[in-house]
C-alpha cells in the first residue's frame, strides 16, 4: 500500500480551503468500486455497505469465522438426549421423590401403619356417635315427601275428622312416615321452628323494634323451653314408671308442632292485627290439644293395656293425668312465646 501526503498552504482560512484540506495520510485500495457505489457516488446520496455473503457449513465442517473451537459439542449433544427423554424441552429426572419415598420399606410400613390406625379411629369415632347421637334413626324421622308433609300439616290444623291414629308397623318396627302419616318426624318440626325464627324477625321489623341480639333471644329462648319439657316429660315418666316405647326423639317431635300453630297465629296478628291473632292461635291451640291427646294416649295407655293394669287403676290414672298435662302446656307455651310479638 502506497502513501501519498499532502500540505496545506499557510494563509488559507477559508472556508473553502478547509474543505479542499484533506488529512495528511490516506489509504489507497486496490481495486474495482461497484457500479451500485459508482452510481450513488454521482447522485450524491450515502454509499450503502454492500451485503456479503457467508458461506453455509456443512455438517462435519469448521466454521471458518470460528476463532476459537468448540469444546461443548459432547455437553451439547448430551443436553440435547435429556431434552429428548423429558419430552417438554426440560431434563428428565431419574426418579421422583414420591417414587424414591415409595420404594423404601420403612415408608410403606409406616404408611400401612398409619392406614390401619385411621382405620380405627374412624370406626371408634362412628360407635360413639351412634351411641350418643343415633345419626341411623335421625334418617327416620327425615325419610318424608310433599305428599307426607300436606296431609301432616292438615292433620295438626284439622284432627278431629281423622279416625284412625295407629302407627302401622312391619316386622315389629315401625314404617317411615312417609308411608304413615301418624308417624312422628322430625322434618315439619325443624322447618316449623326456623320459620317461626324468621316470622317472629318481620313481626319485629314491622314494629321497628328488630335487633339481632333481640331476635337471637328469641330463638335461644325457644330451644330453652323446648329442652326443660322434654326434661320435665322424661322425668315424669321416670318417675310414674311408666314402661313405653316414647323415645326422646319422638318427644322432640310431638312437641315440636305446635310452632305450626304459632306460625299461622303471628302472621294472622300481622295481617289483621289482634283479632286475627286470637282467633287463629286459638283454633290451632284447641287442634294440637286434640291432637296430643289421641297420639300420647296411644303411646303412653296402650302400655299399661299390654301389662294388664286396670283401667281405673292408680297407675293408669297417673298415666291419663300426664298424657292431659303434657297436651294441655302445649296452648300455653304457644302463647307464651307470641303474645309479644303482635301489637
Amino acid at each position: 500500500m502506497k502513501l501519498i501526503g499532502y500540505r496545506v498552504l499557510p494563509g488559507v482560512a477559508t472556508g473553502a480551503g478547509r474543505a479542499r484540506s484533506e488529512p495528511r495520510f490516506r489509504r489507497r485500495r486496490r481495486g474495482r468500486m461497484h457500479p451500485a457505489g459508482l452510481a450513488a457516488a454521482a447522485a450524491g446520496t450515502p454509499r450503502l455497505p454492500s451485503k456479503r455473503r457467508i458461506p453455509v457449513s456443512q455438517p462435519g465442517m469448521a466454521d471458518p469465522h470460528q476463532l476459537f473451537d468448540d469444546t461443548s459439542s459432547a455437553q451439547s449433544r448430551g443436553y440435547g438426549a435429556q431434552r429428548a427423554a423429558g419430552g417438554l424441552g426440560y431434563p428428565a429426572s431419574s426418579a421422583s421423590p414420591q417414587a424414591a419415598f415409595l420404594a423404601d420399606p420403612v415408608s410403606n410400613m409406616a404408611m400401612a401403619y398409619g392406614s390401619s390406625l385411621a382405620a380405627h379411629g374412624k370406626e371408634l369415632v362412628d360407635k360413639n356417635i351412634d351411641r350418643f347421637i343415633p345419626v341411623t334413626k335421625l334418617k327416620y324421622y327425615f325419610a318424608v315427601d310433599t305428599m307426607y308433609v300436606g296431609k301432616k300439616l292438615g292433620l295438626l290444623v284439622f284432627p278431629y275428622l281423622h279416625q284412625d291414629w295407629e302407627v302401622q308397623y312391619q316386622q315389629d318396627t315401625p314404617v317411615a312416615p312417609r308411608f304413615d302419616v301418624n308417624a312422628p318426624d322430625l322434618y315439619i318440626p325443624a322447618m316449623a321452628f326456623i320459620t317461626y325464627i324468621l316470622v317472629a324477625g318481620l313481626a319485629l321489623g314491622t314494629q321497628d323494634r328488630f335487633s339481632p341480639d333481640l331476635l337471637g333471644l328469641q330463638a335461644s329462648s325457644a330451644l330453652a323451653w323446648l329442652a326443660l319439657e322434654v326434661l320435665a316429660i322424661l322425668l315424669s315418666l321416670y318417675l310414674v314408671t311408666i314402661n313405653t316405647d316414647l323415645t326422646t326423639i319422638d318427644l322432640v317431635a310431638f312437641l315440636g308442632y305446635k310452632y305450626v300453630g304459632m306460625i299461622g297465629g303471628v302472621l294472622m296478628g300481622l295481617l289483621f292485627g289482634k283479632t286475627g291473632y286470637y282467633l287463629v292461635l286459638g283454633w290451632c291451640c284447641v287442634s294440637i290439644f286434640v291432637f296430643m291427646i289421641r297420639t300420647l294416649r296411644l303411646k303412653i295407655l296402650a302400655e299399661a293395656a299390654a301389662e294388664g293394669v286396670p283401667v281405673r287403676g292408680a297407675r293408669n290414672q297417673l298415666r291419663m293425668y300426664l298424657t292431659m298435662a303434657v297436651a294441655a302446656a302445649q296452648p300455653l307455651f304457644m302463647y307464651w312465646l307470641t303474645f309479644h310479638l303482635v301489637r
